[in-house]
This record gives structure tokens, sequence and C-alpha cells, in this order.
């Protein structure tokens, strides 16, 4: 081994060489007395602190003997960072290595998704890892668990937000949080880094206010066409769920040569299902009009294979090819078919069937009738009022915008 001693800089480490084969160099920092850094000669830079702990030999004389402890990886690990860490640990060693214990931040994630996300079966799972994956573990896959702190999550919430959106942001908020809270009922002496007013967005500024009117219906329709906006579509005119429609397949989709129905695929612990629908002409058109391509059963194919799916982008690249108007989301469109079915006169208790929520009380206890007549006739009107909305007869043509907007210059 070689050992050498030099304040080490940001700049200086980055440049710095592996060892001969066979070699490894230690490089003292002067700059933090107990910071080093290890370069093997494969070019891996590890940060390590220097302790001293008090061993019996076999003469049964304590002796002092200097040993390190692994802080972390350069570049994930910078130099002011390392300094920061060995500050930390070598305040309180024993502190330390306990705490090291836990792991790295990845470690801690397998573990929340294996015995808390995986043993409950919640249906967010393969959302939680993609979040984890995509925005957090570039940032944190590798740090100490232990040691991320209430900044830590600030400044990742902060990238996320300026890079994603503040919905993004407090999403990953919520699996960090759920996280750190059960670590936390599984750990003596942890405190959560989540507290109050983290949220970078207004929760009540997104709760169910936005349904689009009858001039962004039209603006939709005369969008030239493609996957994503027959996609949009279909979201409207059966009002379902948007993993509903994108994870429609040819073969959920059967006729009998009087109506086509589509049978809905179910989940584990879903909470409402529309079961089966009968498919309106209108929507109908639109989904035999999707190339089929080999090999792939979805009827709204991704780019790349599978089902269609980065909704945020191909929704942006939408909203190019629109008129200016309000912001939405996809979410919208399902709350608007549901005003139009009230709008198109169906029952309330049907519009309810259609859109697959659950039904409350009594009535949902015993009531097993499936509605499929008063459900297909439903979709039907619903795809009536749309026909008429996005071709309206020119005596008979009524702007739905408040009178604010219609006074507007």
């Amino acid at each position: 081994m070689i050992v050498a001693k030099k304040r080490l800089t940001e700049e200086g480490v980055a440049k710095l060489k592996p060892p001969p084969t066979g070699k490894q160099i230690d490089y003292y920092d002067a700059g933090m007395p107990g910071l080093v850094l290890r370069l093997n000669y494969g070019g891996a830079k590890i940060w390590r602190a220097l302790y001293y702990v008090k061993r019996t030999n076999k003469d049964g004389k304590r002796i002092t003997i200097p040993t390190t402890h692994k802080l972390g990886r350069y570049p994930h690990l910078k130099l002011k960072e390392a300094r920061e860490a060995a500050r930390r640990f070598l305040a309180d060693p024993q502190k330390g290595l306990a705490e090291a214990d836990t792991g790295s931040f990845r470690d801690v994630a397998d573990n929340f998704i294996k015995r808390h996300v995986a043993a409950n079966r919640l249906r967010s799972q393969p959302d939680i890892e993609r979040c984890l994956k995509k925005y957090v573990d570039p940032v944190w896959g590798h740090r100490a668990f232990r040691e991320i702190k209430r900044g830590d999550v600030a400044d990742l919430l902060d990238r996320i937000e300026d890079r994603h959106g503040p919905r993004q942001a407090d999403i990953v908020l919520a699996i960090i949080r759920g996280m750190a809270n059960w670590y936390a009922a599984r750990t003596d002496d942890y405190v959560s880094p989540v507290v109050r007013g983290m949220r970078r967005s207004n929760g009540s500024d997104r709760r169910g206010k936005r349904i689009l009117d009858d001039a962004d219906i039209r603006a939709l329709w005369n969008v030239e066409a493609d996957t994503f906006a027959a996609f949009v579509k279909v979201l409207l005119l059966t009002a379902q769920r948007r993993d509903k429609v994108a994870t429609l397949k040819w073969d959920d989709i059967t006729d009998d040569g009087t109506c086509a129905t589509w049978i809905i695929a179910s989940v584990e612990r879903e909470k409402g299902n529309a079961g089966s629908l009968r498919l309106p002409p209108m929507a109908l058109d639109i989904i035999n009009a999707q190339p089929r391509l080999a090999g792939n059963p979805y009827v709204f194919a991704g780019r790349g294979g599978g089902s269609l799916n980065a909704f945020a982008q191909r929704k942006q690249e939408l909203a190019a090819e629109l008129p200016d108007m309000p912001p939405w989301v996809l979410h919208d469109l399902r709350r608007t078919a549901r005003s139009l079915l009230s709008r198109a006169g169906v029952r309330p208790d049907i519009s309810e069937r259609v859109l697959g929520h659950a039904i409350a009380g009594v009535e949902g206890v015993y009531d097993r009738h499936p509605y499929r007549d008063e459900k297909a006739d439903a979709l039907n009107r619903l795809a009536a009022l749309v026909e008429s909305i996005i071709n309206p007869r020119k005596d008979n043509v009524v702007d739905i915008r408040p009178p604010s907007a219609l006074s507007a210059p």
C-alpha cells in the first residue's frame, strides 16, 4: 500500500490516476484529519474515515489499532460531502458504525418494497419502483440511508420540481415519507427527515375542478389523428381511468355481430371497475382505426413496444397542437365525461356504474344487477352529445363559457 498526505481539492480528486496493477494508494486529507481517499488499480475512489479501536492482543495487553470505515464512493460522494460525513462519523464512531449497519438508501428501499409494498400487495408498486429508479436512485442510491437529512430532501425536491413539475415532486415526497415512516417504526432512534410544509403544490388547487368545455373538446377532435390523440378521445367517450384504456387489449373486445363489448380487466385490491361496457360506434371506430402491431396485444401501442406510456411527454406534444386553453390533465377527461353524462340526462347511479365507482351503502352490497343495457345507453348518449359538440348545428350552437370569458378582449 502507498500512503500520501495532501490537501485534497474537488478538481484534484477528479484528476487522480489509479496506481499500478496490484497497488492501492491512501490519500490522507490534510484539510480534514481522519478523511482518507483510497484509490485501487481498478480506478475506484473510496472515501474512508480513519479511527482507532482498543483491543487485547494474545499477550493480554490492550493495544490501539488504526482502522478505517467506508463512507462512500466518489463521485457519488463529493469532497465536501465526504468531509462532512467523516466529521459526523469521527464525532462518535460507535454510533456511526451502528448506523452504517442500516445500509444505503437503495438497501432500505429494496427492503421497504419487499416487506411493505409487496407484502401488502399495494397496487402502486410499479409506480413506486419507477419513481425511485428514475428520480431518487441516481442521487441517493449509494448514500447511507441514515445520512439523508431534511436539507437533502429539500434539494432533491427542488431538482424534481424544476425539471418535472411540482406534482411529480409531491409524488416522490409521498414515497420518501412512506419509506421513512416505515423505517422509523422499525428503529429505536431514527427520526424521519420529512416534515410538514415540504409539499410543492397545493392539493386543494388540483382537487376536481377542471372540466373541458365544448370549445376544448372541439379542439381535441381537430388534432391530427395519432395514437395518443385517439387514446384521449376514447378516454372521453368511455369515461374510464387512464390505465384501463392504455392497457386495453384487442382480445378484451368481443363482437357478436350486433355489438362490441369491452371486458375490462380487473386487478387485485381494486376499489371499483365498470366490469363490461358495450362500446358506442363512435368509440369503436376510433379503436378499429388503430394499427395492429405484430407481437403487441395492446390497442394503443407504446413507442418501443408494450402499452402506451410516457403520458406526460405525449400530452405535452399534444398540447403543442392545441390552441391556448387553461391547464388540464388526463384525469380531467374522466371528470368531463361524468359531467357530460349528467348533461345528456343519464341517471346519476348509472353514470357512477359507467365510471366503475364503488356504490356505497346497502345498494352497493345487495344490488348485484350488471346494468349492461343501462350502461350501453349511457355511453351512446355520451357519444351523441360529443358528436353534437364537435359537429354542432348552426341553428343550435350554445357557448357554455362563463360570461367573463365571453366579454374578455
